[in-house]
């Protein structure tokens, strides 16, 4: 539910309010006691939905269906965030073809999910004195197998296994920094 505490009837301090009658009609600026008189005679209550309007705007209807409506729309904007994950890909300059291929396709479904993925390229043994050029060669070779549309977030790195970069899906803009 909203974090904002919602006045109603006898809570509101506002002298002149602009009222929404029951079915929606646009009522006007009346004072909080017209306005008061107006929800009793239908027997409903005066809700302030937009205190910080200049002047504030009240609602005449029942304050269970009020809330309702709000965590309806709560629910909404929960159901509809997303949280993006960093997911890691492994390959090694060994690594067969369709080891490579598969890995690939694994990170165009993370891609397409939304997530961002880093593909690094893990060094061992002798592969970590072999030429710097040769090995982020490899690294865009693989990068070039992935089948969803991406945009490289960070390029090629030396990290403390070897080199990495960070995919992004191609439809994100770019964070402003």
């Amino acid at each position: 539910m909203s974090t904002q505490r919602t006045r109603i009837n006898a809570q509101i301090r506002a002298p002149e309010l602009r009222v929404i009658g029951p079915n929606g009609e646009n009522v006007g600026v009346v004072t909080l006691a017209e306005a008061m008189a107006q929800a009793k005679a239908v027997e409903l209550d005066l809700i302030e939905v937009s205190p910080n309007a200049t002047p504030p705007v009240a609602k005449i209807m029942d304050y269970g269906k009020f809330q309702y409506e709000q965590q309806k729309k709560d629910r909404e904007i929960r159901a509809k965030s997303h949280i993006t994950e960093t997911k890691a890909v492994q390959v090694e300059v060994g690594t067969g073809e369709n080891d490579l291929l598969r890995k690939a396709r694994q990170a165009a479904g993370w891609l397409k999910e939304g997530h961002r993925v880093r593909v690094e390229l893990f060094l061992k043994g002798r592969y970590k004195y072999m030429d710097p050029a040769f090995l982020k060669e490899r690294l865009k070779r693989f990068v070039l197998l992935v089948p969803e549309d991406y945009r490289i977030a960070e390029d090629i790195q030396k990290g403390p296994k070897g080199f990495n970069m960070i995919l992004e899906k191609a439809g994100k803009q770019k964070p402003a920094k």
